[in-house]
């Protein structure tokens, strides 16, 4: 029969593995709120009006802290701070994505967390021409007043490969 002691460690070993379970399960949720509404800037192969792409960069830029970095690399550039997040995310350089994040390996420590998930998107340029994108994450979050946030958010692109047919029928 356990004692006192030991059921108390029990519970306690118990109480951290939910709290990261769960801490885990949102920040799920926060990626793919974040990926759904980078897509809603485009409908049917163009950009959405100028007030929807305002509202939506506004949601966007409140999945971050404040002092938050958006880095999309070298073609994308960076963007420090809610404001900085909002303006870049203003100016698509497509009319078209759907970002799938898969594989994530994501690490709670307490009210820190760290993640990496590949990214596969179709997407389309301004001039019409389709591809697929391939690239990876790196995100870092933190939980503020019970909820998670980015605090940073990498993107490393391995590729960008030309879909020979487009996506344009699909818009039909």
């Amino acid at each position: 029969m356990p004692t006192i002691e030991e059921l108390a460690e029990e519970l306690a070993a118990l109480r951290i593995r939910v709290e990261t379970s769960e801490s885990i399960l949102q920040i799920h949720a926060l990626k793919a709120r974040y990926a759904d509404l980078v897509d809603r800037r485009f409908s049917k192969g163009e950009v959405v009006d100028q007030d929807t792409l305002a509202r939506i960069a506004r949601e966007i830029a409140d999945l971050f802290t404040p002092h938050a970095v958006w880095d999309g690399g070298p073609g994308l550039g960076v963007a420090t701070g809610r404001a900085a997040i909002i303006e870049r995310l203003e100016r698509p350089t497509l009319t078209f994505s759907r970002h799938l994040f898969v594989k994530p390996i994501i690490e709670v420590k307490g009210d820190h967390a760290s993640a990496t998930w590949d990214l596969l998107c179709p997407c389309q340029r301004q001039d019409g021409a389709s591809f697929w994108m391939s690239g990876s994450e790196a995100d870092r979050y933190v939980r503020v007043d019970g909820s998670w946030l980015h605090e940073s958010m990498t993107l490393t692109s391995f590729f960008m490969a030309p879909a020979a047919d487009g996506f344009g029928t699909i818009f039909s």
